[in-house]
């Protein structure tokens, strides 16, 4: 008798321990690995239980396949009974997921190639250290389909490259290179010698050996200075730098430069 089960769904999110690193990966390759509406779900999900997974010192996002992320799932809205609705729910499902990124108290490393586009650029300045394949293109394409930017992209953007240049991005409908991505200050580095995911992974690793606290409060400290004044941000800073001098890592450190200092 034919076996009469459906086949088990392909996860639109792929998650894995890699020791202290969190891998979490779109994993849409035949769609670009754009977001419809399961995969925002499933990438806050991930993100969720990678926070809480006290094993994982840092995160890495990466995408399947030969592109990193086209954005918002456009053929998902063109197909809904109600895209108004759909979309609307779409991008606060997706932009929740990133606020949650954003917010997470270890260092976030992403991997890109390809294009990125649309939201993908949100999720990409809601990590912190970005490394890019040398022909990765960088483009917002809402204007494209006569759409509006969604899921803080009109709020990370200005701050990473300036409100001009995001402007131009923006109205333009311009696409970057890896090299002019690099010079703007949208990403972090581009991997000449091996591939982006390679990069990230070792810098990933490398990231997870460091300082756990240390690195998870610089993250939160900067990332937070933009919604606080200069004031509360120098409060805050001393506040955790107390704590920080506290923990055993840093007292480890200190005693190292300390016992350094006498030998020189």
């Amino acid at each position: 008798m034919a076996n009469t089960n459906p086949p088990p769904a392909i996860a639109r999110i792929r998650y894995e321990d890699l020791g202290a690193v969190a891998h979490i990966e779109l994993n849409r390759p035949n769609e670009s690995n754009a977001i419809d509406q399961a995969t925002a779900q499933e990438l806050e999900l991930a993100i969720e239980k990678a926070s809480d997974n006290d094993d994982a010192r840092v995160i890495l996002i990466t995408g399947a396949g030969a592109r990193f992320c086209a954005g918002g799932d456009l053929h998902s809205v063109l197909a809904a009974d109600e895209q108004a609705p759909y979309l609307q729910e779409l991008a606060q499902t997706l932009d929740s997921a990133l606020r949650k990124l954003a917010q997470v108290d270890k260092p976030v490393v992403a991997a890109v190639q390809g294009a990125v586009a649309g939201a993908g650029i949100a999720l990409m300045l809601s990590c912190d250290l970005v490394i890019a394949d040398p022909s990765t293109k960088f483009a917002l394409a809402y204007a494209g389909v006569g759409l509006t930017p969604d899921c803080g992209t009109s709020y990370l953007l200005p701050r990473a490259i300036g409100q001009q240049r995001a402007l131009a991005m923006a109205l333009m409908n311009r696409a970057l290179s890896a090299e002019e991505a690099l010079a703007w200050g949208l990403i972090t580095e581009v991997a000449e010698d091996s591939p982006a995911k390679e990069r990230a992974l070792d810098l990933a690793r490398n990231l997870a050996a460091g300082p756990q606290f240390a690195l998870g409060q610089t993250r939160r400290l900067i990332r937070g200075g933009w919604e606080s004044t200069r004031a509360q941000v120098g409060a805050e800073e001393a506040r955790t730098i107390a704590r920080a001098v506290t923990t055993p890592e840093s007292v480890k450190l200190l005693q190292k430069f300390a016992t350094h200092r006498k030998t020189r």
